[in-house]
Formats: structure tokens, C-alpha cells, sequence
């Protein structure tokens, strides 16, 4: 579920469809703030989870998990994993790598700090490919289109949960550990609560898009100076770039690598988008809109 579907505070106003035409019209206001989009964030996309009190998602996240790696892994695959507990770990420190692009060494290195025996490089990539065929893993591609006039792209994918609900269960992280800002991504790259908001801001960038026969990717460039947090390509190559921002409101700094997009693409560029936390849809006088995303819809 997307959050626009699930929180029911209020309906979406702004439409992606529109924005990759070019006809966005922007406006509506959303009741969530921070601390919503934080219980959003743990209380999960799965319709049988999410209304249950807190302890028990706790107990059915966990559950889902541990059945995953003691049975539907097994039968999806016919591969039991000889060391779950190592299988476990690497899960957790992918989970922790959300939103970024962590070299899978990096988070090899990150599941067993110290470990005298380490799983090898061949079964870390085999657990990668196990829990990406059990859609467990979700990572967003990294954009590279043929012909464009970008260069230096990098082709690491950003790494995703399904959920990250599982990835703050992984982490052992609940609400108020995210809202006391508790937990880094992996290599201390950023805080935890930011990871996971962009996490959930692509689960529902992702799904609408599915609905529209669109494509999400990202886009870094390879000493980083550039990136967009989501590229959304409709057909013809028309190009929605967005930025998740954890916050209310909008700076010029928060916008710039999106008008670097639009010089570097020119009108093939449609709109440009900050996703945010706040309460209003509006379009900058610079022409980016910014949508919390609870408004965003098809």
C-alpha cells in the first residue's frame, strides 16, 4: 500500500501521471507530520499488519521474517541455508545500507565485524539472489539511458527493503528510537530516519509508477556530486527527477541537483519534484513542486 492509500488522512491531490505529461496541477493539504510519517515508516505496507496494536506487528514482522528463512526460502528456492544466523546478519547490515549505494564488500564487512570466519563473497552474492528472487529485496536501479548526454553515471543500484518496516525490525529500531534519532545507515553515511523515509517514499513512487507503465531509477554520479534520489521515465523518455527531503520546507540547496537535471536534459525533463514531510503542494517560483508525500497519487 502506498502511504496516500493507507494513512487516511487525507486523499491524494497531486497526480505523477500528470506530472510526467507536464500538466501537473498542484494543491491540497496533508494532515501528516514527522511523527506520522515515523509510524507510517514502522507500522508497515502489509493490509493484515499495519492495524494491529504495536506489539503485535513487532511479533508478526518478526514472524515473517523467521518463516521466510526456515520455509518459503527453502521451498521457493529448494536451498536451505546452512547458516541462518550468518544469512540473518547480512540481511541486517543490506537493511542498514538502505537508500544508499554501499558496495556489497562494504556490507559484508558490516554483517561480520571481526568475524574469524566470515561468509565468502560467492555466498553473500548467493544471499542477495535468494532474498531478491523472495522480493525481499527491492533495490532501485541506477539510471543510465542510452543516448543521453549525462556521463560518469555510476551503475550501483540503491539498496531497498520491500518494506522498511522489515528494515527497522532488522535494525531492532522502533518509532522512538527513529524520532530520537537513534541508528546510522551503514559506513555512518546519514542518519537512520532519513534512509527509511526515502525508503518509503520509493515504495510509493514505485507502485504508482507500476500502475502507469513508468520506470524508477536513481541517479549519482561517480564522485557524487550529483544525484537524484528518483528518476521516473514515462514513455518517450519524458523524465520526472524527485528528491526526498525529511523536512517541512525547501531551501535552494534542497533543489539544485534538480535543475541541474533539466540544464543537462533540457525539455525531455517534465517536472521536478521535492517530496517532503510538510503540510502544502505548492510549485517554487523556480518552477519545482513540492508534494508531502502523502499527497501523491496516480
Amino acid at each position: 500500500m502506498i502511504v496516500s492509500e493507507r494513512s487516511g488522512a487525507a486523499s491524494p491531490t497531486v497526480s505523477l501521471s500528470d506530472m510526467i505529461e507536464g500538466r501537473a496541477e498542484l494543491g491540497g493539504e496533508s494532515q501528516l507530520r514527522l511523527t506520522d510519517y515515523v509510524e507510517e515508516i514502522v507500522a508497515s505496507g502489509f493490509p493484515a499488519i499495519r492495524g494491529l496494536p504495536p506489539r503485535a506487528r513487532r511479533v508478526q514482522l518478526d514472524g515473517y521474517l523467521t518463516r521466510l528463512f526456515e520455509r518459503d526460502l527453502p521451498e521457493a528456492t529448494g536451498v536451505t541455508a546452512r547458516r541462518p544466523a550468518s544469512l540473518r546478519a547480512w540481511l541486517s547490515a543490506y537493511a542498514a545500507a538502505t537508500s544508499t549505494t554501499a558496495s556489497l564488500e562494504a556490507i559484508r564487512a558490516a554483517a561480520t565485524p571481526g568475524a574469524a570466519d566470515p561468509p565468502s563473497k560467492v555466498t553473500t552474492l548467493r544471499y542477495r539472489d535468494w532474498l531478491t528472487s523472495m522480493w525481499l529485496l527491492d533495490p532501485v536501479p541506477a539510471w543510465r539511458p542510452p543516448g543521453a548526454p549525462l556521463r560518469r553515471l555510476i551503475a550501483a543500484p540503491k539498496h531497498h527493503v520491500a518494506d522498511p518496516a522489515l528494515a527497522a525490525r532488522l535494525l531492532g529500531v522502533g518509532a522512538r528510537d527513529l524520532r530520537d534519532g537513534q541508528g546510522r545507515t551503514i559506513l555512518g553515511q546519514g542518519p537512520l530516519l532519513g534512509a527509511l523515509f526515502e525508503s518509503l517514499c520509493a515504495m510509493s513512487v514505485r507502485v504508482i509508477a507500476q500502475s502507469l507503465d513508468a520506470r524508477v531509477s536513481h541517479l549519482r554520479t561517480q564522485r557524487g556530486e550529483r544525484e537524484v534520489d528518483l528518476i521516473v521515465e514515462g514513455d518517450g523518455g519524458r523524465v520526472v527527477g524527485i528528491e526526498v527531503k525529511l523536512t517541512a520546507t525547501v531551501d535552494a540547496a534542497d533543489v539544485k541537483n534538480l535543475h541541474w537535471l533539466r540544464s543537462e536534459l533540457g525539455a525531455q525533463v517534465r517536472d521536478l519534484v521535492v517530496l517532503t514531510t510538510g503540510s502544502q503542494a505548492y510549485r517554487r517560483a523556480d518552477g519545482v513542486a513540492v508534494v508531502p508525500l502523502a499527497l501523491l497519487g496516480p
